[in-house]
């Protein structure tokens, strides 16, 4: 059972711990996208929302929270003025965990990690219309394709099979005895007890 297990140890000592995942919030505000191991990931993931729902106070007491976790100014300023202006609607779920594959080297299954694109504002009534056309534009097409299919195969005749009033040994040319692979090679007779001597 997993009671009172609340965090990953991802093989470490807290001390290292902290530092790797300082590390990689770093990183990924920097970058806004990197590539680690699923574990990992996950584990980020907690911490990078975190730093956002602290961006989005603008408050200096969430900028200090923001730089004792972060202990880089240039990305604390980034997170303020870019990162978390970029979520002002958004009410949680700022990252996105997407998996790549396995490792070559010792087989940990990676990902990527990224911070979610700015999304352009939709109107909430457009977006149920939209749909709803959709979905009728989509009805008729559908069942335009269906008929068409249905028709095409009522058109095609069935195939005639070709015959050949030649045998298929005469079709190929046999192979001589130079042509032949060198470990196919003809059987010896045995010799029987009076050829022996």
């Amino acid at each position: 059972m997993r009671h009172g297990m609340d965090h990953r140890k991802l093989g470490r000592k807290p001390a290292h711990r902290k530092a790797l995942l300082r590390n990689l919030m770093n990183a990924l505000v920097r970058s806004e996208r990197i590539e680690t191991t699923v574990e990992k990931a996950k584990e980020l993931r907690r911490l990078a929302d975190r730093l956002i729902t602290l961006g989005k106070r603008e408050t200096t007491h969430a900028r200090r929270r923001v730089f004792s976790l972060l202990s880089d100014k240039a990305n604390t300023e980034k997170l303020f003025a870019g990162l978390a202006g970029r979520f002002r609607e958004r009410q949680g779920g700022y990252t996105r965990i997407v998996r790549t594959g396995y490792r070559i080297g010792d087989g940990a299954e990676m990902a990527i990690i990224e911070y979610l694109p700015l999304e352009e504002k939709k109107a909430a009534g457009k977006k149920g219309a939209e749909k709803k056309t959709a979905r009728k534009k989509a009805a008729p097409a559908k069942k335009a394709a269906a008929e068409g299919k249905a028709a095409k195969t009522e058109k095609k005749p069935a195939a005639k099979k070709k015959t050949s009033s030649a045998p298929r040994a005469a079709a190929k040319p046999k192979k001589t005895e130079s042509e032949k692979s060198p470990g196919k090679t003809k059987t010896r007779k045995k010799k029987t007890a009076g050829e022996a001597e």
